[in-house]
């Protein structure tokens, strides 16, 4: 699925919280750096928030499965309490499209039923690999973009032979 232009991911993640928006724009920029090409689907729903555009729930449904569709894997965040709904159903609709998942916790609390993981069990299992970011580096973006790039590379190595 790799196009001639590289790598291409889509980023899942929750877009709520001016922190998430800031680190889901640190992450992809730095992934960019790294050479991949990145899917951010809080750039499409962006003026629908800024009231540019008319919010349109089913245009941003059907971007966000268009841009899964579209890349060779996906980078799925997974921080909070609980991964944010809206990740959990791309990471589904991804694993059913055979579009490896990378999953990222960059959250020091632990949840969800597998433990080894510290996310739900139907993620973790999800997963073609896990990128944890250990506390003392959560906020060295660089580092958690240099460890999903090896990861995503690692996924396609595997899915090519």
């Amino acid at each position: 699925m790799s196009k001639d232009n590289g790598i291409t991911v889509y980023l899942a993640g929750p877009l709520f919280t001016q922190a998430e928006w800031q680190w889901n724009e640190r992450l992809a920029d730095k992934l960019r750096e790294g050479s991949l090409q990145v899917i951010l689907p809080q750039k499409s729903a962006e003026p629908m928030l800024q009231g540019k555009t008319p919010f349109d729930p089913k245009l941003l449904f059907r971007g966000n499965i268009e841009g899964i569709d579209a890349a060779d894997a996906v980078v799925a965040i997974f921080d909070g309490a609980d991964v944010d709904s809206g990740t959990s159903w791309e990471c589904g609709y991804a694993f059913n499209a055979g579009r490896p998942v990378i999953g990222v916790r960059t959250d020091i609390r632990a949840g969800g039923d597998d433990p080894a993981m510290s996310t739900n069990l139907m993620l973790s299992m999800g997963c073609a690999e896990f990128v944890a970011v250990p506390p003392a580096e959560r906020d060295k973006v660089g580092r958690a973009a240099t460890e999903i790039l090896a990861a995503v590379k690692r996924v396609l190595r595997k899915k090519e032979v």
